[in-house]
C-alpha cells in the first residue's frame, strides 16, 4: 500500500520541488496590449522566445512583483481570463506564487518552464497586470493635477523642482492620459515627506513616458527643497476663426482631447472672452456677437459651459460645467471681437469725474466702465452660489443686503450665466467678506444687463458691516449627497438642481465615474455600483443619466452627460454607490438610526432651544460658533422638527458644554436636510473653547406670542430682521403695561357712571324707609285700639308692640323731594314671610363710602352680598330687585 501511494505522488509536487532547487530563469519580462508601459497581459522571455503567465493561483502579491520589477509603481490590480486579449505562443509559467517581497518574478514559488500548451491549457487564461505607474499626481482633485511623486520601488517620493520644464509636464500627462500639461508650478512644500527623488529629469518633450526621459542625478547630489505641481486638461489651446485664419476675432474654438471644436454661445459673456483676448495677446473684448462667424461642416458644437469672472488667465481655469447641458441650436457658436492691441488695458473707472449725461464721451466711459466690473460668486460651493462680490477699481468687494431681494439676485444669475435666482440671500449667508462694501440698497428691476447698472446710493455709499453681505443661490448651482439610513459614504446617489433634489441614473456609470463620485464626497478613490438592491419606493425625480466622466474631471459637475430631465429613467435604473471609505454610522442609539438622532439641544428652556451637541465616534460633542448664522440653525431646527430657526446664538449662550467639540467653521446654505450636509471642518479640528459653543432658539416649543417673527424678510428658509430675546422682552412688557392702562380707563369710566346713578338709588331707598315707617305705625295704633277692647288684656303698663328697628336716616342732602305712590312701585315688592329689608343688587344703600368699598373698585359683588338687610321681628319685608 506505502509504494502504491508513493507511485501516486503527483508528478507535479515533484517538478515542483526540483524547480526551487535549480530553476530555469526568465530573461526579460513586459507588459503588452495595455494602455501604457505599466498595464497590459504579462509577458515573459525565455530562450529567446516571449511567451505568457497562466493565471491560475495570480494573485495581487504576484502582479506586486512584476511591477516593481518594471520600475512601474505598485500593482492596482491582478487582471485573470485574458484581460488584456489572449496572447499566442508559449504559457511559459504556471502557479506563479509570490510573498511579494520578491526582487524578480524569478524568485517567486513556480512550476518549472515549459510549454503548458502541451498540458491542455490555453490562452485564454492569460495573466495581467494593472500598475500604478512610475509617475502620478498627488493631492490634486483628481489624476490628472497635484504634486509630482515617482514609485521608488517601495513608496512614493516627491520629485525635485529643479531643472523641471514644460516639456517634462507635458510627457507626465501624456503618459498619465491626462491630456496636455497648461502649467506647473514650482517651490511648492512637500505634501507628505522630505524624502526627495535623487535625480533631474530632462525630457525633450517626444518620450512616451518619463521612465524614458534622460534623467541625472541633482547636483553635489543635494536636490531643491522644492516640490512641483503640474496641471493638465483636455483642454489645452483656444483660438478665434475667422475665413480660416486665426486672428483676433472670430468663432471661438478650443482644441479638446486632441481635436478643435466650436464653442456654444449660450452661457457664453463678456467675462469669458476678456479672458480669450487676454490668452491670446489681443487686448480686451469689444463684443461677443452669436454665430457671426460660423462655418458650416465643422465638427460638433462642444456644449460645455465657462464660468470665468474674468480675472483668470486661461480659459481652461475657468470652472466649467458639462453635466446636463442641453445640446446647442444648430450655429449658434461663441464669437469674440477682441480690440486687438496687445498693451491696450482699459483705464481704471473713475466715479468722482462725469461727463454730461448723453454725451458721446459719457455713454463711451459708461460702457468701458462697465465691461471692466467683474462679478463673481465666492464661498458656495460652485459657480452658481455665494457671496456676490464686484471687482471695481482694482478691488474685489460686496453688495449690502439692505432692499436685497429676488429681483437683485435675478440680475446677478443672469449676468453669471446660472439661470434664474432661486434664493437672495442676506446677514453673510456664505461667509463675511473682508474688502470694500461697493453698493448698498439696489433697487433691480430684474431686467438689468449688469448688476452694476441697477439703482443704488452709489459706488463705496453705504451704512453696512460685512455681516450684512448679500448672497445668490442661482437654478443652475449644483450639490451632490449620498441617501442612506445606517450608513455614510454608502447609499442612494442624489444631485441638486433647480433648487430640488433628485436621483442619479446608473447607466453606464464606469470606474472613473465612481471614483471621481467618491472622491468629491470625501470617501476614498474608489466605488462599486450595487444594481441588486430593492428600488426605492416613492416618486421623485430622475435629474440625468448617461454620465461618462474622464479622468481629467475633477469633479461630477466636469462630466458630460444627456440633458437634465425630470424623469430620465426609471426607478429600477437609480445608482446606488458603495465607496471605498464606506463606514457604518456612528449612533446614540442601536442602529439603524437617522441624523436626526445624533443631534440634540441642551441647556434650554424648552426642547427646541439650547446648545447645539452633535454625536460622533462615540460621544457628544459640541459645534464651535465661527460662522455661525442664522442659516446653520435654520437646518438644525428643520432637522429636529422644531419649526423655523428665530436665533443663532453664540459664545456659550446657554452654558458652556464639555468633552470633544466637533465641528467649526459649519457652512449651511439654509437649505440641507441635515447639518451632515453642510460643508464643515474636518471633524474634531478647530481652534475653539467651549465658551465658543453654538446655540439655536426655534419657533418649535414656544408660546405662541413668541411665535412670531416680526422682521422676517420674505424668501425660503433664510432669514434677517428677527427680535433678538431682549426686544421680544421689551415688546411683551410694553403690551402687557398697554393691557393694564386700557383695564384702568375702563374700570375708572365705570365707576364714574356708577357714582352718578347713587343720587336716584338713594331717593328709591328714602322713600321706601318712609312709607314703611308710616305703614308700622298705623299698625301699631290698630293693635292698641284692639287690646283696649279684650277683658284678658294685660296691664296698661305694658307696651304689647316692639319697637321696629329702623335703619339710619341718610343726610338730607341725599334725600329726593317726591314721594313714591304704593300702586307705583317701580320694581318694589311687599312680602309678609320675611323677617328684613333687603335691597337687591343695583341699588345702592345709603352708606357711607367706606363702608361701601366695592364701589370705589369698580367690581361688581356677588349676590350673596349684595343686599342690605334691616331686621325686624314680626314685620314684614320690602324687597328691591
Amino acid at each position: 500500500m506505502g509504494v502504491r501511494m508513493t507511485l501516486n505522488l503527483s508528478l507535479q509536487g515533484l517538478c515542483f520541488l526540483l524547480s526551487t532547487m535549480v530553476a530555469a530563469q526568465i530573461t526579460e519580462l513586459r507588459l503588452m496590449n495595455g494602455g501604457h508601459r505599466c498595464e497590459g497581459r504579462v509577458e515573459v522571455k525565455y530562450k529567446g522566445e516571449w511567451g505568457t503567465v497562466c493565471d491560475y493561483k495570480w494573485y495581487m502579491e504576484a502582479a506586486d512583483v512584476v511591477c516593481r520589477q518594471l520600475g512601474c509603481g505598485h500593482a492596482v490590480d491582478a487582471p485573470r481570463r485574458a484581460h488584456f486579449g489572449s496572447g499566442d505562443g508559449p504559457i511559459w509559467l504556471f502557479q506563479t506564487v509570490c510573498e511579494g517581497t520578491e526582487l524578480t518574478l524569478n524568485d517567486c514559488h513556480r512550476f518549472p518552464i515549459q510549454d503548458y500548451r502541451n498540458q491542455r491549457l490555453s490562452h485564454n487564461w492569460d495573466a495581467g497586470v494593472v500598475c500604478s505607474g512610475f509617475v502620478r499626481l498627488a493631492g490634486g482633485d483628481g489624476p490628472c493635477l497635484g504634486q509630482v511623486e515617482v514609485h521608488s520601488g517601495k513608496d512614493w517620493v516627491p520629485l525635485s523642482d529643479g531643472n523641471f520644464t514644460l516639456l517634462t509636464a507635458q510627457v507626465i500627462c501624456a503618459e498619465l492620459g491626462c491630456g496636455k500639461a497648461v502649467s506647473f508650478l514650482g517651490d511648492v512644500s512637500f505634501r507628505e515627506s522630505d524624502r526627495v527623488w535623487p535625480k533631474e529629469f530632462q525630457c525633450k518633450g517626444h518620450e512616451p513616458e518619463l521612465w524614458f526621459c534622460h534623467s541625472e542625478s541633482c547636483p553635489g547630489g543635494a536636490c531643491h527643497r522644492g516640490a512641483v505641481q503640474v496641471f493638465c486638461s483636455v483642454y489645452t489651446e483656444v483660438r478665434l476663426m475667422k475665413n480660416g485664419i486665426s486672428q483676433c476675432e472670430g468663432q471661438v474654438e478650443m482644441h479638446i482631447s486632441g481635436h478643435w471644436k466650436m464653442l456654444c454661445a449660450s452661457h457664453w459673456n463678456m467675462a469669458n472672452a476678456n479672458v480669450v483676448c487676454q490668452q491670446l495677446g489681443c487686448g480686451v473684448a469689444v463684443s461677443t456677437p452669436e454665430g457671426a462667424y460660423f462655418v458650416e461642416g465643422g465638427d460638433k458644437i462642444w456644449e460645455a459651459r465657462f464660468h470665468c469672472s474674468g480675472a483668470e488667465s486661461f480659459l481652461w481655469n475657468c470652472p466649467v460645467t458639462a453635466l446636463g447641458i442641453s445640446d446647442c441650436t444648430h450655429g449658434n457658436t461663441a464669437s469674440v471681437i477682441c480690440s486687438g492691441n496687445q498693451t491696450q488695458v482699459l483705464p481704471q473707472c473713475n466715479d468722482s469725474v462725469s461727463e454730461p449725461a448723453g454725451s458721446a464721451a459719457s455713454q463711451e466711459i459708461a460702457a468701458t466702465c462697465s465691461d471692466r466690473r467683474q462679478l463673481r460668486l465666492v464661498d458656495g460651493g460652485g459657480p452658481c452660489a455665494g457671496r456676490v462680490e464686484i471687482l471695481h477699481q482694482g478691488s474685489w468687494g460686496t453688495i449690502c443686503d439692505d432692499s436685497w431681494d429676488l429681483s437683485d439676485a435675478h440680475v446677478v444669475c443672469r449676468q453669471l450665466s446660472c439661470g434664474e435666482a432661486l434664493n437672495a440671500t442676506v446677514s453673510a449667508h456664505f461667509g463675511e467678506g473682508s474688502d470694500p462694501i461697493w453698493l448698498d440698497d439696489l433697487k433691480c428691476t430684474g431686467k438689468e444687463s449688469h448688476i452694476w447698472k441697477c439703482p443704488s446710493r452709489g459706488w463705496g455709499k453705504h451704512n453696512c458691516r460685512h455681516k450684512e453681505d448679500a448672497g445668490v443661490i442661482c437654478s443652475d448651482f449644483l450639490n451632490l449627497r449620498m441617501v442612506s439610513e445606517d450608513q455614510r459614504c454608502a447609499g442612494w446617489l442624489e444631485v441638486f438642481y433647480n433648487g430640488t433634489w433628485g436621483s442619479v441614473c446608473h447607466s453606464p456609470m464606469a470606474d472613473i465615474t465612481l471614483s471621481i463620485i467618491c472622491r468629491q464626497l470625501g470617501c476614498g478613490d474608489s466605488g462599486t455600483l450595487n444594481s441588486s438592491i430593492v428600488p426605492r419606493e416613492g416618486s421623485r425625480l430622475r435629474w440625468v443619466d448617461q454620465i461618462q466622466c474622464r479622468k481629467t474631471d475633477s469633479s461630477l459637475w466636469q462630466c458630460p452627460s444627456d440633458p437634465w430631465r425630470r424623469n430620465s429613467c426609471s426607478s429600477k435604473e437609480e445608482a446606488y454607490i458603495s465607496c471605498a471609505g464606506v463606514r457604518p454610522k456612528s449612533c446614540p442609539t442601536a442602529a439603524p438610526c437617522t441624523d436626526k438622532e445624533k443631534l440634540r439641544l441642551r441647556g434650554g428652556d424648552t426642547v427646541c432651544s439650547g446648545r447645539v451637541e452633535v454625536w460622533h465616534e462615540g460621544s457628544w460633542g459640541t459645534v464651535c460658533d465661527d460662522s455661525w448664522s442664522l442659516a446653520e440653525a435654520e437646518v438644525v431646527c428643520q432637522q429636529l422638527g422644531c419649526g423655523s430657526a428665530l436665533e443663532a446664538l453664540q459664545k456659550a449662550a446657554f452654558g458652556p458644554g464639555n468633552g470633544s467639540i466637533w465641528l467649526d467653521e459649519v457652512r449651511c446654505r439654509g437649505r440641507e436636510s441635515s447639518l451632515w450636509d453642510c460643508a464643515v471642518d474636518s471633524w474634531g479640528q478647530n481652534n475653539c473653547k467651549h465658551e465658543e459653543d453654538a446655540g439655536v432658539r426655534c419657533s418649535g416649543g414656544r408660546p405662541i406670542l413668541l411665535s412670531t417673527t416680526a422682521g422676517i424678510r420674505p424668501g425660503p428658509n433664510l432669514v434677517r430682521g428677527i427680535f433678538s430675546l431682549s426686544e421680544m422682552l421689551c415688546l411683551i412688557l410694553g403690551a402687557l403695561l398697554f393691557l393694564v392702562l386700557v383695564i384702568l380707563v375702563t374700570q375708572m369710566y365705570r365707576w364714574r357712571a356708577k357714582h352718578r346713578a347713587l343720587p336716584g338709588f338713594e331717593d328709591v331707598l328714602n322713600e321706601a324707609v318712609y312709607e314703611e315707617i308710616d305703614y308700622l305705625a298705623t299698625t301699631k295704633e290698630d293693635l292698641l285700639g284692639s287690646n283696649a277692647q279684650r277683658t284678658d288684656a294685660p296691664s296698661e303698663d305694658y307696651d304689647n308692640a316692639e319697637e321696629v328697628p329702623v335703619p339710619e336716616a341718610p343726610p338730607a342732602s341725599w334725600m329726593s323731594e317726591g314721594e313714591v305712590p304704593p300702586e307705583e312701585e317701580n320694581g318694589m315688592r311687599a312680602s309678609q314671610t320675611g323677617s328684613s329689608l333687603q335691597f337687591s343688587r343695583g341699588v345702592a344703600g345709603p352708606g357711607k363710602e367706606e363702608s361701601n368699598p366695592w364701589l370705589l373698585q369698580g367690581e361688581e359683588v356677588n349676590t350673596v352680598y349684595d343686599d342690605v338687610e334691616l331686621h325686624a321681628l314680626g314685620t314684614s319685608i320690602a324687597v328691591f330687585p
